[in-house]
């Protein structure tokens, strides 16, 4: 809900499936990771779009999926996308806004927390970031 207006100002939903789930975790530092993967999902996709966030829990461990129907990472940046201020875009940096941290420190705060991050084409287009967090330490 946080990035509602930011959607509707860019033409683009967003969808949230799949339930609560319960993973171990600092609240603000998790909030500002996937916060970042949507946000960037919203700035980085086409007019008309979506950001689709999707929930899992399993016996072990939580994931979340947050996909986009952007123009998608080509596959050749798509391991450098979490190095401190790397841009996919680098023509567009200054309409874009931010520095290339993003990423890096949606990585940073998932390694911190004993999880992964990874990134993957979007069948169809775009992106598709997942998070996988234990649930418990």
């Amino acid at each position: 809900t946080d990035l509602s207006s930011v959607a509707e100002g860019k033409n683009v939903t967003i969808s949230l499936s799949g339930g609560e789930a319960y993973a171990w975790g600092n609240p603000e530092l998790l909030y500002r990771a996937f916060y970042n993967l949507v946000e960037n999902g919203i700035k980085y996709n086409v007019p008309g779009g979506r950001v689709a966030v999707e929930v899992r829990q399993g016996k072990d461990q939580v994931t979340v999926s947050v996909s986009d129907t952007g123009p998608g990472i080509p596959q050749a940046m798509q391991e450098q996308v979490f190095e401190p201020f790397f841009r996919v875009d680098k023509s567009r940096s200054r309409e874009m806004g931010g520095a290339g941290l993003g990423l890096s420190m949606v990585d940073a705060i998932v390694r911190q927390h004993g999880g992964t991050v990874s990134l993957t084409d979007r069948e169809g287009g775009g992106s598709c970031f997942t998070v996988t967090l234990p649930i418990h330490p």
